[in-house]
């Protein structure tokens, strides 16, 4: 479960005051008269469904994006960001925020992909399993296949 000082350190990563609504903390991310601005809500252990979990949601002027089941988090300074990521039966979701309002999406991954040789997949492949193998550090022990080959930059993480 995300707690009010995981809150404290991923509005530090993307330099945005954390504003506490009913239910959720608000971090408005971006230049205020950039075009790439978003508005980053987390939900702690909220009802979903029968069961209680995070949600991550995401506005921007044209997309509306959530992430289901947050199962941990994993932030680099150097590169301005944090991804939350869900796994469920050997598939990652993951949903990177950039401190300068920019977000994507990588839903349904296999997660042995995170592991492989990058190159030799292709573009389209290349890009998600290289920004979910920082993920990989968070993820079981028990359940990894291998160390991962990329390149990892100075990261703090928080599985919960």
């Amino acid at each position: 479960m995300l707690t009010s000082n995981d809150i404290k350190k991923i509005s530090q990563i993307l330099k945005s005051n954390p504003k506490r609504l009913t239910d959720c903390f608000r971090i408005e991310v971006g230049e205020k008269n950039s075009q790439r601005k978003l508005s980053l809500e987390i939900f702690p252990n909220i009802p979903i469904g029968n069961r209680r979990g995070d949600l991550i949601s995401v506005y921007t002027p044209s997309a509306h994006l959530q992430l289901h089941f947050c199962t941990g988090y994993v932030m680099s300074d150097v590169l301005g960001e944090v991804t939350f990521i869900g796994e469920s039966n050997g598939k990652i979701s993951g949903l990177t925020i950039e401190r300068e309002g920019g977000c994507s999406l990588y839903a349904n991954v296999d997660r042995t992909i995170l592991s492989g040789d990058f190159t030799t997949f292709g573009p389209e492949v290349m890009l998600s399993s290289v920004a979910l193998s920082l993920t990989e550090s968070i993820l079981p022990e028990e359940r990894k296949q291998r160390k991962s080959t990329a390149v990892k930059t100075r990261q703090r993480s928080k599985r919960f």
